[in-house]
């Protein structure tokens, strides 16, 4: 697996907030995302739009709880079509399948179509010590290996870079004149990808969607990198998590609608490509040989825990990630693995240790935008709560990561607030050694945790002269105080008749 630096979440979003570049480059990517998929929705009508998400669901849930046969149906009608089928429990597992297949088949060159999975293995690097050279031919991320760097977000994954970063880049890796003509770079890194396409003896990919009725595999792309990495090379590898599986090509229409839309704001992408094994007798392209790498590395942990189970029907839109307050500040690198933005939050944790990734969980406003833009509906916000419970409360020490001196703060604060003699004493107490930096009823700068903590970024109000059980007994006193037995503001008498009974009583008289 990659380095996972999940850990150093709040330094590296320090880091992040204050670097101008990044700010800006995330505001223009945010924004015109997010713009692109409110006006597709738009155009579709809010009516089919949510009757679309519903049938996604439903249908994720549906596979979801039956998966074994769903894998199993995969497996057994991609077999029939002539290709092969490997099961990887762990990263070390896989990338121990796609090397032996590599140097069996003396592999020199490989390409490479975006695949996360890849990333969360680390394959590049594992297929180079094995003396293969990879190439990533999706353009954003031939840019960030050209970087020797990781994506920052699931669809754009060069969205941080500038294009004169990117101008220099190519100046340097590649000897090419510097531009700011964007549709030059396009066109130096097309010329160099398209010799490697053909020089390969591997193809790789993800896959968006398997399906099990026909044991196909789909790639959604913009740039046709998909369509040749698994039809050019002899050799064609498509790797990804076993959660892709859907169970029909009339599921797969849903989720056609859905993807793209939600991701770029596109009716349908550019290429929609559907492998269904290796080349057969008359066809004109397609690889010798079709292996499918099914991948858990953590994931059936995520299908055996009920309250995390959904975070699994995610399809990697990125819609979550373009919403995200935070995400939109910090980048996707801050987050220290693969999978950034919200949904990352959620299944990093799991796949990584939930207590290596004990920042990730905290990194959300729980403000629900993501749970609404979500194609598939998933509640983010609820699965961050149940992470940051299992944090604090879980049964299981291994999860557990709260200090002592936490945990003693928090039986104290349950303590002070069950005893209402202890808790106006705090409070006075509290207010008194407030008061040298209360200003305008405001404390700005508090001078020992955990109060530094909170006012070093917003200010904290100073506490009040009365408490709220003195407001609660002054109010109650003074209803005590009604004369004659009447309330004034109503006109009705204790026994609930007005003042005059007449039925002739008009409605403004």
């Amino acid at each position: 697996m990659p380095r996972v630096t999940t850990q150093n979440f709040f330094p590296a979003s320090v880091l992040a907030v204050q670097n101008a570049q990044l700010q800006e480059a995330l505001r223009r990517a945010g924004s015109g995302f997010d713009g692109a998929r409110r006006e597709a929705i738009e155009e579709v009508g809010q009516g089919s739009w949510d009757k679309w998400r519903e049938e996604a669901r439903q249908i994720k849930v549906h596979t979801l709880e039956h998966l074994d046969y769903y894998l199993e149906l995969l497996a057994e009608n991609v077999e029939r079509a002539g290709g092969h089928v490997h099961f990887a429990k762990d990263a070390a597992q896989a990338n121990a399948i796609v090397a032996e297949l590599a140097t069996s088949r003396r592999v020199k060159v490989a390409v490479k179509s975006k695949s996360m999975v890849s990333e969360e293995l680390n394959l590049n690097e594992v297929l180079e010590e094995n003396g293969v050279d990879v190439y990533e031919t999706d353009l954003g991320e031939y840019i960030i290996q050209l970087a020797g760097e990781t994506p920052s977000h699931l669809v754009a994954p060069a969205l941080h870079k500038t294009k004169e970063e990117v101008a220099q880049l190519l100046h340097q890796k590649l000897g090419v004149p510097l531009t700011d003509d964007i549709e030059a770079m396009a066109r130096v890194a097309r010329d160099v990808l398209r010799d490697k396409f053909f020089q390969a003896d591997l193809g790789i990919s993800g896959a968006n969607f398997l399906v099990a009725e026909t044991g196909t595999l789909v790639i959604i792309t913009n740039e046709g990198n998909g369509r040749l990495c698994t039809s050019a090379p002899p050799i064609h590898i498509g790797i990804t998590g076993m959660e892709k599986v859907i169970p029909s090509l009339q599921d797969l229409a849903v989720f056609l609608r859905l993807l793209p839309r939600s991701a770029t704001g596109q009716p349908l992408t550019s290429y929609v490509s559907m492998v269904s094994g290796p080349r057969r007798d008359g066809d004109e392209d397609g690889p010798e040989e079709f292996h499918l790498v099914l991948v858990d590395n953590g994931r059936s942990r995520l299908l055996a825990d009920p309250d995390l189970r959904e975070s699994l029907n995610c399809i990697r839109c990125g819609a979550c990630l373009n919403i995200c307050p935070v995400y939109q500040k910090v980048g996707g690198h801050a987050y220290g693995w693969v999978y950034p933005g919200p949904i990352g939050a959620v299944i990093s944790p799991t796949l990584v240790g939930l207590k290596q990734a004990k920042d990730l969980p905290f990194a959300s406003s729980l403000c629900g935008a993501c749970r609404e833009v979500c194609p598939v509906k998933i509640n983010i916000p609820r699965m961050l709560l149940h992470q940051r419970h299992l944090l604090s409360e879980s049964p299981d020490p291994a999860e557990r990561s709260v200090t002592l001196s936490e945990s003693l703060l928090a039986r104290l604060f349950t303590i002070v607030m069950s005893k209402p003699t202890l808790l106006a004493a705090a409070r006075k107490l509290v207010r008194l050694l407030a008061r040298p930096w209360a200003r305008n009823g405001t404390v700005r700068r508090a001078p020992l945790p955990p109060a530094s903590r909170w006012t070093h970024q917003r200010d904290l109000p100073a506490l009040p002269t009365r408490s709220f059980r003195d407001l609660w007994k002054q109010d109650l006193a003074s209803s005590d105080r009604v004369t004659d037995g009447r309330d004034s503001d109503s006109g009705v008498s204790p026994t609930g008749s007005s003042e005059d009974p007449s039925p002739n009583r008009s409605e403004d008289g």
